[in-house]
Protein backbone atom coordinates (compact mmCIF):
# COMPACT_ATOMS: atom_id res chain seq x y z
CA UNK A 1 0.00 0.00 0.00
CA UNK A 2 1.12 3.44 -0.71
CA UNK A 3 1.71 5.94 2.11
CA UNK A 4 0.76 9.15 2.16
CA UNK A 5 1.92 12.15 0.11
CA UNK A 6 3.30 14.12 3.01
CA UNK A 7 5.08 11.10 4.07
CA UNK A 8 6.95 10.20 0.38
CA UNK A 9 8.08 13.66 0.77
CA UNK A 10 9.85 13.51 4.44
CA UNK A 11 11.58 10.39 3.24
CA UNK A 12 12.68 11.95 -0.10
CA UNK A 13 14.10 14.94 1.95
CA UNK A 14 15.60 12.90 4.46
CA UNK A 15 17.46 9.92 2.37
CA UNK A 16 18.96 13.44 0.38
CA UNK A 17 20.44 14.42 3.66
CA UNK A 18 21.60 11.21 4.34
CA UNK A 19 23.14 11.17 1.50
CA UNK A 20 24.92 14.92 1.31
CA UNK A 21 25.96 13.23 4.63
CA UNK A 22 27.89 10.51 3.08
CA UNK A 23 25.85 7.48 5.12
CA UNK A 24 25.35 4.07 3.77
CA UNK A 25 22.65 3.38 6.38
CA UNK A 26 19.53 1.51 4.68
CA UNK A 27 15.89 3.21 5.04
CA UNK A 28 12.43 1.83 4.81
CA UNK A 29 10.62 4.08 2.13
CA UNK A 30 6.95 4.30 1.60
CA UNK A 31 6.64 3.70 -2.06
CA UNK A 32 5.61 0.26 -2.78
CA UNK A 33 6.42 -1.69 -6.43
CA UNK A 34 5.30 -5.30 -6.81
CA UNK A 35 3.34 -7.88 -8.95
CA UNK A 36 2.52 -7.49 -12.23
CA UNK A 37 -1.62 -5.87 -12.49
CA UNK A 38 -3.70 -4.20 -14.91
CA UNK A 39 -4.38 -0.67 -14.15
CA UNK A 40 -7.87 -0.95 -16.52
CA UNK A 41 -7.15 2.95 -18.11
CA UNK A 42 -8.28 2.88 -21.64
CA UNK A 43 -9.06 -0.84 -22.05
CA UNK A 44 -9.71 -1.59 -25.53
CA UNK A 45 -7.82 1.63 -26.27
CA UNK A 46 -4.09 2.30 -27.85
CA UNK A 47 -3.41 3.07 -24.08
CA UNK A 48 -4.16 0.10 -22.32
CA UNK A 49 -1.13 -1.16 -19.96
CA UNK A 50 -0.42 -2.14 -16.30
CA UNK A 51 2.26 -1.43 -14.07
CA UNK A 52 5.36 -3.23 -15.72
CA UNK A 53 6.80 -2.94 -18.92
CA UNK A 54 9.52 -4.55 -20.22
CA UNK A 55 10.28 -8.00 -20.61
CA UNK A 56 9.54 -11.28 -18.28
CA UNK A 57 10.08 -14.48 -18.73
CA UNK A 58 8.32 -17.49 -17.06
CA UNK A 59 9.97 -20.22 -15.31
CA UNK A 60 11.96 -20.80 -12.00
CA UNK A 61 14.42 -18.85 -12.68
CA UNK A 62 17.80 -18.64 -9.92
CA UNK A 63 19.44 -15.08 -11.93
CA UNK A 64 18.21 -12.61 -13.23
CA UNK A 65 20.88 -9.15 -14.32
CA UNK A 66 20.63 -5.94 -16.44
CA UNK A 67 22.18 -2.91 -16.98
CA UNK A 68 20.75 0.86 -17.87
CA UNK A 69 21.52 4.63 -17.49
CA UNK A 70 19.22 6.06 -15.46
CA UNK A 71 17.53 8.88 -17.14
CA UNK A 72 17.60 12.57 -16.74
CA UNK A 73 13.87 13.35 -15.49
CA UNK A 74 11.51 16.76 -15.08
CA UNK A 75 8.30 16.31 -12.72
CA UNK A 76 4.86 17.04 -14.20
CA UNK A 77 3.39 16.60 -10.54
CA UNK A 78 3.93 15.21 -7.25
CA UNK A 79 2.58 12.11 -7.66
CA UNK A 80 5.76 11.33 -10.40
CA UNK A 81 7.52 7.83 -9.25
CA UNK A 82 8.73 5.38 -11.23
CA UNK A 83 11.81 3.20 -11.62
CA UNK A 84 13.83 0.20 -13.53
CA UNK A 85 14.53 -2.93 -11.77
CA UNK A 86 15.41 -6.02 -12.46
CA UNK A 87 13.68 -8.59 -10.17
CA UNK A 88 12.37 -12.66 -10.06
CA UNK A 89 8.70 -13.26 -9.67
CA UNK A 90 5.88 -11.20 -9.50
CA UNK A 91 4.20 -12.46 -13.31
CA UNK A 92 1.60 -14.56 -11.96
CA UNK A 93 2.62 -14.57 -8.61
CA UNK A 94 2.02 -12.66 -5.57
CA UNK A 95 5.96 -11.79 -4.37
CA UNK A 96 8.84 -9.84 -5.95
CA UNK A 97 12.20 -9.89 -5.14
CA UNK A 98 13.92 -6.73 -6.97
CA UNK A 99 16.60 -3.99 -6.86
CA UNK A 100 16.58 -1.21 -9.08
CA UNK A 101 16.76 2.70 -8.52
CA UNK A 102 13.22 4.84 -8.03
CA UNK A 103 12.59 8.35 -8.92
CA UNK A 104 10.48 10.22 -6.64
CA UNK A 105 8.50 13.56 -7.40
CA UNK A 106 6.59 13.97 -4.22
CA UNK A 107 8.89 16.49 -2.74
CA UNK A 108 8.37 18.49 -5.79
CA UNK A 109 11.77 17.71 -8.00
CA UNK A 110 13.56 14.10 -8.59
CA UNK A 111 15.04 12.63 -6.06
CA UNK A 112 16.43 9.51 -7.02
CA UNK A 113 17.32 6.56 -4.44
CA UNK A 114 18.36 2.90 -5.38
CA UNK A 115 16.39 0.18 -3.33
CA UNK A 116 15.72 -2.95 -3.27
CA UNK A 117 12.10 -4.88 -2.10
CA UNK A 118 11.28 -8.55 -0.98
CA UNK A 119 7.29 -8.09 -1.79
CA UNK A 120 4.97 -8.23 0.13
CA UNK A 121 7.54 -6.07 2.46
CA UNK A 122 7.80 -2.45 1.74
CA UNK A 123 10.68 -1.63 -0.35
CA UNK A 124 14.21 -0.32 1.55
CA UNK A 125 15.93 2.43 -0.09
CA UNK A 126 19.75 2.81 -0.07
CA UNK A 127 21.29 6.69 1.32
CA UNK A 128 24.08 6.08 -1.37
CA UNK A 129 24.29 9.41 -3.22
CA UNK A 130 22.39 8.67 -7.33
CA UNK A 131 22.53 10.99 -10.11
CA UNK A 132 20.76 11.02 -13.42
CA UNK A 133 23.27 9.75 -16.12
CA UNK A 134 24.53 7.09 -13.51
CA UNK A 135 25.17 3.92 -15.11
CA UNK A 136 23.59 0.76 -13.07
CA UNK A 137 24.21 -2.96 -13.01
CA UNK A 138 21.98 -4.88 -10.70
CA UNK A 139 21.56 -8.94 -9.98
CA UNK A 140 18.81 -11.16 -8.12
CA UNK A 141 20.15 -14.55 -7.28
CA UNK A 142 17.98 -17.38 -5.97
CA UNK A 143 19.61 -20.42 -4.01
CA UNK A 144 16.36 -22.28 -3.08
CA UNK A 145 14.34 -19.42 -0.79
CA UNK A 146 17.51 -17.62 -0.33
CA UNK A 147 17.55 -14.35 -2.45
CA UNK A 148 21.23 -12.22 -2.91
CA UNK A 149 20.51 -8.59 -4.25
CA UNK A 150 23.08 -7.02 -5.84
CA UNK A 151 22.83 -3.39 -7.31
CA UNK A 152 26.28 -1.59 -8.32
CA UNK A 153 26.52 2.26 -9.40
CA UNK A 154 29.27 1.95 -11.72
CA UNK A 155 29.68 5.26 -12.55
CA UNK A 156 29.81 6.74 -8.64
CA UNK A 157 32.00 3.34 -7.62
CA UNK A 158 29.49 1.76 -5.12
CA UNK A 159 27.53 -1.48 -4.40
CA UNK A 160 24.91 -2.47 -1.79
CA UNK A 161 24.22 -6.27 -1.91
CA UNK A 162 21.22 -7.38 0.46
CA UNK A 163 20.58 -11.08 1.64
CA UNK A 164 17.12 -11.93 2.52
CA UNK A 165 15.12 -15.24 2.85
CA UNK A 166 11.02 -16.06 1.53
CA UNK A 167 8.73 -18.47 0.47
CA UNK A 168 8.25 -17.80 -2.62
CA UNK A 169 6.86 -18.94 -5.98
CA UNK A 170 9.86 -18.67 -8.57
CA UNK A 171 7.29 -18.14 -11.67
CA UNK A 172 9.09 -15.32 -13.31
CA UNK A 173 12.53 -13.46 -14.42
CA UNK A 174 12.25 -9.73 -15.98
CA UNK A 175 13.45 -6.23 -16.46
CA UNK A 176 10.81 -3.79 -15.79
CA UNK A 177 10.03 0.17 -15.35
CA UNK A 178 6.99 -0.05 -13.11
CA UNK A 179 4.72 3.36 -11.72
CA UNK A 180 3.15 2.41 -8.57
CA UNK A 181 0.99 5.60 -8.95
CA UNK A 182 0.37 5.06 -12.39
CA UNK A 183 2.46 8.68 -13.31
CA UNK A 184 5.58 9.15 -14.86
CA UNK A 185 7.61 12.10 -14.76
CA UNK A 186 8.90 13.41 -18.49
CA UNK A 187 11.85 11.32 -19.37
CA UNK A 188 14.83 12.68 -21.93
CA UNK A 189 14.41 11.11 -25.48
CA UNK A 190 11.07 9.66 -23.77
CA UNK A 191 13.33 6.03 -23.79
CA UNK A 192 14.78 3.81 -21.35
CA UNK A 193 17.54 1.28 -22.27
CA UNK A 194 18.50 -1.80 -20.70
CA UNK A 195 21.63 -3.94 -21.69
CA UNK A 196 23.22 -7.27 -20.85
CA UNK A 197 19.52 -8.56 -19.78
CA UNK A 198 20.05 -12.36 -19.06
CA UNK A 199 18.43 -15.01 -17.06
CA UNK A 200 20.16 -17.83 -15.89
CA UNK A 201 23.25 -17.06 -18.11
CA UNK A 202 21.03 -16.92 -20.63
CA UNK A 203 20.40 -14.04 -23.44
CA UNK A 204 16.97 -12.39 -22.84
CA UNK A 205 15.77 -13.29 -26.35
CA UNK A 206 16.92 -17.17 -25.63
CA UNK A 207 14.34 -16.91 -22.50
CA UNK A 208 11.20 -16.61 -24.86
CA UNK A 209 9.98 -13.42 -23.16
CA UNK A 210 6.98 -11.73 -22.81
CA UNK A 211 6.70 -7.69 -24.10
CA UNK A 212 4.85 -5.60 -21.65
CA UNK A 213 3.08 -2.48 -21.99
CA UNK A 214 3.08 0.11 -18.96
CA UNK A 215 0.31 2.57 -18.76
CA UNK A 216 1.09 6.31 -17.90
CA UNK A 217 -1.75 8.25 -16.46
CA UNK A 218 -4.27 6.39 -18.95
CA UNK A 219 -3.49 8.46 -21.88
CA UNK A 220 -0.20 7.60 -22.89
CA UNK A 221 1.63 3.83 -23.23
CA UNK A 222 5.31 2.74 -22.68
CA UNK A 223 6.11 -0.02 -25.01
CA UNK A 224 9.10 -1.99 -25.65
CA UNK A 225 10.84 -2.43 -28.55
CA UNK A 226 12.47 -5.17 -30.29
CA UNK A 227 15.17 -7.08 -28.73
CA UNK A 228 18.56 -6.01 -29.70
CA UNK A 229 20.62 -8.25 -32.42
CA UNK A 230 22.83 -9.36 -29.29
CA UNK A 231 19.76 -10.52 -27.63
CA UNK A 232 20.33 -9.05 -24.47
CA UNK A 233 19.23 -5.21 -24.88
CA UNK A 234 15.89 -3.77 -25.71
CA UNK A 235 14.70 0.30 -25.17
CA UNK A 236 11.12 1.20 -24.08
CA UNK A 237 9.46 3.93 -25.12
CA UNK A 238 6.37 6.49 -24.15
CA UNK A 239 3.84 6.69 -26.95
Amino acid sequence: MHATRLTRALVAAALAAASLAGTAVAATGPASFGPQLKFGHGAGSAFSGGNWGGYASFGSWTTATASWTEPSVTCRSTNDLFAPWVGIDGDGSSTVEQTGVATDCSSGHAVYQAWYEMYPAAPVYYSNAVSAGDHFTATVTRSSNSYKLTISDTTKGWTKTTTKSLNAKHSSAEAIIESPTDSYPSIAGNTISFTGVKFDGKTLKATNPSALDADDRGTNTWIPGAISSDGTGFSITRH
